[in-house]
Parts: C-alpha cells; sequence; structure tokens
C-alpha cells in the first residue's frame, strides 16, 4: 500500500499508471481533484479517507458490473469493524450511508480489462451539499488506521465474488440495503424520473422497482433518492 500525502485523484493516478497490478492501493491524505459518480467532484477535507485499488479481471470472472456489490459490501464491512453499532445502510449503486445521510462513496472506473475501484469516506468531516445530507465519523479513525481495514475486507469480498454464485452476493448486499418496499425515485437522466417500491436487484447487480401500476422496471444506471 503507497500513502502519498497529496495527489488529484488516486483513481486517475492508478488509471493511468499502466504498472499498478491487483492489490495494489493508492491512499492520499489530500486529494484535490477527487470525482464521483457521473462527473461530480467529491469535495475532500483533511482527515477522511481517499484510496483506490486495482482488480485485474479474468475471462472466468463473474460480469464486471457485480464488482460493486463486492465494493460495497467490502467498504460496510470495513465501517463495521472501525466504529460498531452505527446505523450503515448501502444505497443504490455505490454510496454507504450513515443515518439516512450520505456518509461514503464507490467510483468504479474500468480500462480494458482492469477496473480501479475508488473509495471516499467522511472519516472526519463532511461536506454541505445543496442536493443531499452528509454525514462523517467525526474522526472516529484517522485514514491509515482505516486504510488496512478496507484492504483486508475489499481482499476477502473480491475472492467472494469471484467464487461465489451471484445470488448469494446479491442477497448479502441486500441484507444492508434500504428495506424491501422503501419508496425510491431515480433520477435516470437529467429529465426522466422513475419512482417506484424497491423489490432488490436482478443477479446483474441492475435495482428492480415496482411501479405505481405494478410493472416491473429495471434501472443499471441513475442516482437513487430515497
Amino acid at each position: 500500500m503507497r500513502v502519498v500525502d497529496r495527489t488529484g485523484s488516486t483513481n486517475a493516478d492508478l488509471v493511468a499508471d499502466s504498472g499498478a497490478a491487483e492489490g495494489d492501493w493508492l491512499v492520499a491524505l489530500q486529494q484535490d481533484q477527487g470525482r464521483g459518480r457521473q462527473g461530480r467532484s467529491w469535495v475532500q477535507a483533511t482527515g477522511n479517507f481517499f484510496g483506490s485499488t486495482v482488480v485485474d479481471l479474468a475471462p472466468a470472472d463473474p460480469p464486471a458490473q457485480t464488482l460493486s456489490l463486492a465494493a460495497g459490501l467490502a467498504l460496510i464491512e470495513a465501517l463495521d469493524v472501525a466504529v460498531p453499532g452505527q446505523p450503515l445502510m448501502l444505497k443504490w449503486p455505490n454510496d454507504v450511508l450513515l443515518g439516512g445521510a450520505k456518509l461514503a462513496g464507490i467510483l468504479l472506473e474500468r480500462t480494458a480489462s482492469r477496473v480501479v475501484v475508488g473509495f471516499g469516506v467522511n472519516l472526519a468531516s463532511a461536506p454541505e451539499l445543496p442536493d443531499r445530507p452528509c454525514a462523517s465519523l467525526a474522526g472516529a479513525i484517522r485514514p491509515d488506521a482505516f486504510a488496512p481495514l478496507l484492504a483486508a475486507s475489499f481482499a476477502r469480498l473480491l475472492q467472494l465474488w469471484r467464487v461465489s454464485d451471484s445470488a448469494a452476493l446479491v442477497r448479502a448486499w441486500e441484507q444492508r440495503a434500504h428495506f424491501a418496499g422503501t419508496r425510491l425515485s431515480v433520477h435516470v437522466s437529467a429529465d426522466e424520473t422513475v419512482s417506484g417500491r424497491f423489490v432488490g436487484l436482478d443477479p446483474d447487480g441492475a435495482l428492480r422497482l415496482i411501479l405505481d401500476d405494478e410493472g416491473i422496471e429495471v434501472i443499471r444506471a441513475g442516482d437513487v433518492e430515497l
């Protein structure tokens, strides 16, 4: 694991590093150009966690999009160890909530047969955002102490992702997510929102909603509001 004082983006650095191999981690104590999903910026603050790792995809691996489920489970597992007893919940597709507010996010970027998986966690402080509430762990653990917990958890979940039935991974994710029947609104594009009740995930990790007309909508990309 390599820890640097400062960088633009740990994800961008590993994407650009052709020598980075599976299991390598890059952790930055400060990150100036962090990114979230759909090109959003990830607001940095000293004491929060910014780290990325590499997965080399093999022909026998499960569908690459299901890797996000393993990453989410690894992150919430590491947080359980770091701060036991917190009201943590996974939110589709790649967030962890604390008491209903965003605590952490995951960004997966694929280049050919490699996926860089980046994690941002508000360990020390939470930004004030106009579109969603955010939470932090108020300094309960330092980034350098959290990093090995996450690395160990991710290594374990990566192995399970490769050898387990995808349905088992989906069930494990669902057990840590919003309850079945929870009403969700999903912004699938700038001018389209789909609302319905959560009924779980497809085997490939897509979100399943029951609409008001009782039809089933399968969504593979979008932003969820509870």
